[in-house]
């Protein structure tokens, strides 16, 4: 994979994105979840979807990485997600639709008619919502670690609500850490510290914004649950979940297959919220199989 970030203007705001160069592939278009940058897709991952004849584009979610910023004060998180576990009508800066209009703006930019859409956690959501809004954008769907957005289906543990949720520091190497501790509470027992490290380290260099999970979390409430609007979809759809995930636990990929007609439920024993290398080979067939 390239690591050349370039810059597209779509949607009123500079996206960042990557892609894998190889543009005669059939093209995917990987949606990243919340606070998390483009580099959060394992290196190595993006390299073995493109060795398959993928032609994958990543890019950073506004609010993230090195995507344009949003002006003002970032939402209350914790508040936030209080309020729409309670079924109340937020209202916030932007929602999950104009993510998904960013990605459909990049596609555009990139001159791509339609793309598989990959997502996950919040991407999960974002990919969801490209099918819905922009059904001739996408050639399938793949949920990954995400859910329909019914506030009853969120029921993370106190652990994954507070590592999502920690209290913001200054310093470079306490960030680090807590980063590092969070994404261990995150994930399942295939959990790589050296790679969270690293991945820590790559992360803070690059960008550090913490403001942006609070504007990103007031894109989820104020989008609610997409049930309904799931279930009319046509378009081909896979739902890939970890069967121990804490933040976001297995019913909610059930939720979202039994959501989408016809849709392809694989779920994994030992993963979380998080990606472990060992279930590669299985998603990336999965993928094949299905693209």
């Amino acid at each position: 994979m390239t690591d050349q970030d370039q810059f597209a203007t779509v949607n009123g705001i500079e996206i960042c994105y990557r892609h894998t160069g190889n543009d005669d592939g059939v093209p995917l278009l990987l949606v990243m979840g919340l606070g998390a940058q483009l580099i959060g897709w394992p290196e190595r991952f993006v390299d073995q979807l493109q060795q398959n004849g993928f032609w994958v584009v990543l890019f950073d979610n506004r609010d993230c990485g090195l995507s344009s910023k949003s002006e003002g004060n970032s939402p209350n998180g914790a508040d936030l997600l209080l309020r729409a576990t309670m079924g109340e009508e937020i209202v916030s800066n932007y929602s999950l639709s104009d993510m998904a209009l960013d990605a459909v703006g990049l596609l555009d930019h990139l001159k791509v008619p339609s793309a598989h859409i990959v997502g996950a956690s919040m991407g999960g959501m974002i990919a969801q919502t490209i099918a819905i809004e922009h059904p001739q954008k996408a050639r399938s769907l793949t949920s990954i670690m995400s859910a329909t957005g019914d506030p009853n289906d969120f029921t993370p543990t106190d652990e994954a609500l507070s590592a999502l949720l920690s209290e913001p520091l200054t310093k470079r190497d306490q960030i680090i850490k807590a980063n590092v501790e969070a994404s261990k509470v995150l994930a399942g027992p295939l959990w790589n510290k050296s790679y969270a490290q690293e991945m820590a380290e790559k992360s803070y260099d690059r960008s550090f914004y913490p403001d942006g999970i609070g504007f990103q979390l007031g894109a989820i409430g104020m989008s609610g649950d997409r049930s309904e609007k799931l279930s009319k979809l046509s378009v081909p759809s896979l739902v890939i979940h970890g069967e121990v995930d804490p933040l976001l636990p297995l019913h909610c990929g059930e939720a979202t297959a039994a959501a989408i007609p016809k849709a392809k439920l694989v779920t994994f024993e030992e993963m979380g919220h998080d990606l472990p290398e060992k279930y590669w080979p299985e998603i990336i067939e999965e993928l094949l199989n299905f693209c």
